[in-house]
């Protein structure tokens, strides 16, 4: 029987967001990796890992890993929280790359199998102005991309007003600029209006609200962009206010993708299981690794609703090849967010998936494909940049109340 035998955490890449959980077993040479990354609370969920998870693991048998991700899940009573879903997903991921080691099978072997030959992705694209825009989007075009997701400039632009131009009040809070919904909901349709009459109708286009939006702002912006038929439109709402989705479904048919910031089966199930969404877009270390995952995806075929694992810049090459495993064997998959790294990133993840032409392609490797080189892994860690707190965007409106990121 093979059993663990140790856990660790490595903390890489240069701010230390990256965590990278590690179990060895009582086999030479045996080991799993797993991807247990979070931008904002990363020495918290090595903490859950080494001190919470670590000291019940040894000992344990490598393959029972549906029955030590149920006993994990209630360790600590409370559950389906952030640091915990995510400390989880380390130790789920390396054990799922243990088994396919084992097995002599890359993980989407065991997982059923390949539905595709590649994995199809959207890039991001983005522009100051719709003319940078166009020329960013035709460049993704270019390369192969299936997919492109278009912003004016960063989350929320085109929504931002000069507070000098904003009616504010006389002890207003200091700030450069204010979002403003209505801008917003004025400068999106006409960006796409922009992008459809150069484009035309061919290109699949999706864009990211990020959550900026009032709920009736995010109703009147989905019936507004219903006439450029984007592939999807991406987090109009925010988690606290999905019971909007039914009034959106009532009002128009623009495609929904959400579930970025989600970390409990209750926030997916009634959108999946009412068709009120297109796509889920959890990540996949969020939501505990791929065990829970590979649920979400067979729920998703039950219902037509396709999955869209969250990737995105602040993701290790663990996760994404994580979703690229369920991407390949899930008959539910819609779509796979792109995400790239640096020449010294992927020199510390030999094996890492590759993006080529638009398409993530992973190899026949046992286990998820990739290793962990941590020495390379060590020289990516800044200590000083590593030290400094990160926290969410903190975008205001006029009156100087928070946009919930």
């Amino acid at each position: 029987m093979t059993t663990i035998t140790g856990v660790k955490c490595i903390r890489t890449r240069s701010n230390g967001t990256w965590g990278i959980v590690k179990i060895t077993t009582n086999q030479p040479g045996l080991y799993g990796i797993g991807s247990a990354s979070d931008h904002y609370h990363q020495r918290a969920v090595i903490e859950a890992v080494e001190s919470m998870l670590a000291p019940k693991l040894i000992g344990r048998d490598v393959s029972r890993i549906e029955d030590i991700w149920q006993t994990f899940y209630t360790s600590g009573y409370w559950r389906n929280g952030a640091i915990t879903n995510t400390a989880l997903s380390g130790i789920d991921m390396a054990l799922w790359d243990i088994k396919g080691k084992e097995a002599g099978m890359p993980v989407y072997q065991l997982l059923g199998g390949a539905c595709r030959s590649a994995v199809p992705c959207y890039a991001h694209a983005g522009g100051g102005t719709p003319e940078a825009l166009l020329e960013a989007i035709q460049g993704y075009l270019d390369e192969g991309f299936p997919v492109v997701r278009c912003q004016l400039g960063g989350y929320g632009g085109g929504g931002f007003i000069p507070s000098e131009d904003a009616p504010r009040p006389a002890n207003a809070w200091p700030a450069d600029k204010v979002f403003d919904d209505e801008a917003y909901i004025e400068a999106i349709p006409n960006m796409f209006e922009y992008l459809r009459s150069k484009l035309g109708f061919g290109p699949k286009l999706t864009h990211d609200v990020h959550e900026h939006l009032r709920p009736q702002s995010a109703v009147a912006l989905s019936k507004r962009l219903e006439p450029y038929r984007l592939f999807f439109l991406e987090d109009v709402l925010s988690p606290e206010q999905v019971q909007w989705y039914r009034l959106i479904r009532e009002q128009c048919t623009t495609p929904q993708a959400m579930g970025e910031l989600f970390v409990n089966p209750h926030e997916w199930t009634p959108l999946i299981t009412e068709r009120l969404i297109d796509y889920v877009r959890v990540r996949v270390s969020k939501a505990g690794g791929i065990t829970p995952c590979r649920k979400i995806a067979s729920l998703c075929e039950s219902f037509g609703i396709n999955t869209a694992w969250q990737e995105g810049g602040d993701n290790d090459p663990v996760n994404q090849a994580a979703a690229v495993h369920l991407d390949m064997s899930s008959w539910s998959f819609g779509i796979q967010e792109e995400n790239t790294f640096s020449e010294a990133e992927y020199a510390a993840f030999p094996g890492a998936c590759e993006l080529s032409e638009g398409h993530l392609y992973t190899n026949d490797r046992p286990g998820l494909g990739l290793d962990i080189d941590e020495d390379a892994a060590a020289r990516l860690l800044n200590l000083e940049d590593a030290a400094t707190p990160r926290y969410a965007a903190e975008d205001r409106r006029a009156d100087g109340s928070i946009v919930r990121p």
